[in-house]
């Protein structure tokens, strides 16, 4: 397949994908097509299947690309001649378990509250201090599930929605932070610049989330001593 035909086919899933995407993911040693004599690259099932498999752990685990190459290298190293099967397979484990029946993963008001199980008195609480939002049209993405699901797990201890607003304003720091050393990336000039930045964010979101998770632990465990 060529590289147009590719975006064609992974566009169904992935409507936001382009070409310089999957450039991107190429020099990034995640797929490695093969060349026509022209020059030109030609992908094959399993690359598109290495494609979707990454696609999809970006959307849906956003995981940064360290990761997902270390999992591709894990089924590589046990796939034999089986490489597409295994990663269909191993994509399947990747996604989500929640399933989501609008496209893109919005799910509406009635629909969050059904699927989390809360009252909406509750998802009004979340919004008025700023924990949640809707986007265009009133719609929710798929985050929003696994927001409120941990905030009413953590309601069950006791936590009302106005504590947990010092959440938020950790993690509107952190995403500050964050911001500082992708947003200049994200402006630059050359070819995957966004690509780049948007890449940069995932690791540092995942460490940001590792170090907080660490700092808490440690201060609880002192507050118990």
């Amino acid at each position: 397949m060529s590289i147009g035909a590719v975006l064609a086919v992974l566009r169904e899933e992935f409507p936001d994908v382009t070409i310089s995407k999957i450039r991107f993911l190429e020099t990034e040693g995640l797929v490695t097509p093969d060349r026509a004599p022209s020059g030109y690259r030609r992908f094959s099932d399993q690359d598109c299947e290495r494609l979707r498999f990454v696609l999809t752990a970006q959307r849906d685990r956003y995981l940064p690309l360290k990761v997902i190459r270390e999992q591709l290298d894990e089924i590589d190293a046990a796939a034999g001649g089986a490489g597409p099967r295994l990663l269909s397979s191993a994509r399947s484990a990747v996604a989500p378990a929640t399933d989501f029946s609008s496209r893109g993963g919005r799910v509406d008001r009635e629909t969050l509250i059904e699927r989390t199980g809360v009252d909406s008195a509750f998802i009004s609480e979340l919004v008025r201090n700023g924990l949640l939002s809707a986007g265009p049209g009133g719609f929710f993405d798929e985050d929003a599930v696994r927001l409120v699901e941990a905030a009413a797990a953590l309601a069950n201890f006791g936590l009302e929605t106005r504590h947990l607003r010092a959440f938020k304003v950790s993690a509107d720091r952190e995403a500050g932070l964050v911001a500082q050393i992708a947003g200049p990336i994200a402006k630059g000039k050359g070819t995957g610049a966004r690509d780049r930045a948007e890449e940069l964010v995932r690791e540092m979101a995942a460490l940001s989330v590792t170090l907080h998770t660490q700092l808490v632990k440690a201060a609880v465990r002192g507050a118990l001593d």
